[in-house]
């Protein structure tokens, strides 16, 4: 496929997988079914390049591509590795994908690409004020918007909660993996979300990721000052918010 106005590809780099799909910008969703491939084990520089080059062929995109990274990402540059092999720490993963692609590459933290794309075309649209997006997954990627503006890579799933990072406890992974009830996990869930808006006092928490289709499961079991909603956009969000910066640095 040939990038045109009004379309733009975006790529999600996650943990366990690589998708992407390319992105109806005026509409905020998928011009087609998105592609998806295994994230390699283990996630180094080169494997990462060749599996992100697979779901680009597949859709044979040419042109600008805008790409997510479960990492701090500054300039282009990844800066911390939680998810991927620590050898992508300094690595400008912008100009390696952009050389291996043959095409201009933005990559952004994927917190903060999903947060851009609910606040764009999700629950957070024309919200002002302080909006935090906490999406609970693999890990707890967390993206705060001012006034619609985004406060880049604030990490808040990484606050200490009882000695441990807090996404030890309250990413949704650990519902399955330690057997949690619903009310168990919503209890752990919640202990996160209080501690986090004593930080940044937001006046709208948007709970995105996979597990906000089940929200009606665990949301009777919060208890926050500030008002929380479903993502509208749910996975689809990273790939949607990826595009989007792209095309507005193209």
């Amino acid at each position: 496929m040939i990038g045109h106005e009004g379309l733009m590809l975006g790529i999600d780099i996650g943990g366990s997988g690589i998708k992407g799909a390319p992105v109806d910008l005026d509409r905020g969703e998928f011009a087609e079914l998105r592609h998806r491939v295994e994230t390699p084990q283990p996630a180094t520089p080169k494997a990462v390049l060749r599996a992100v080059g697979e779901v680009v062929t597949y859709f044979d995109w040419e042109g600008p591509i805008g790409c997510t990274f479960p990492a701090v990402v500054q300039g282009g540059t990844v800066v911390t590795a939680s998810n991927v092999d620590r050898s992508w720490i300094g690595t400008n993963a912008a100009d390696v994908l952009s050389n291996k692609l043959g095409h201009p590459v933005l990559v952004v933290n994927d917190a903060d690409a999903a947060g851009v794309a609910e606040m764009e075309f999700g629950a957070g649209r024309e919200r002002q004020g302080t909006v935090l997006i906490v999406t609970l997954g693999t890990g707890i990627g967390t993206s705060l918007f001012v006034d619609g503006t985004l406060v880049p890579n604030t990490e808040l799933g990484h606050i200490e909660i009882d000695g441990v990072d807090a996404e030890t406890r309250a990413a949704s992974r650990w519902r399955n993996a330690h057997g949690l009830t619903w009310k168990q996990w919503g209890g752990r869930v919640n202990k996160y979300l209080c501690r986090v808006e004593r930080l940044v006092w937001p006046e709208l928490i948007i709970i995105g990721g996979g597990v906000s289709r089940k929200h009606e499961r665990f949301f009777p079991y919060l208890d926050t000052r500030t008002p929380i909603v479903a993502a509208q956009l749910r996975n689809d969000a990273g790939i949607i918010g990826a595009a989007l910066l792209a095309a507005r640095a193209s």
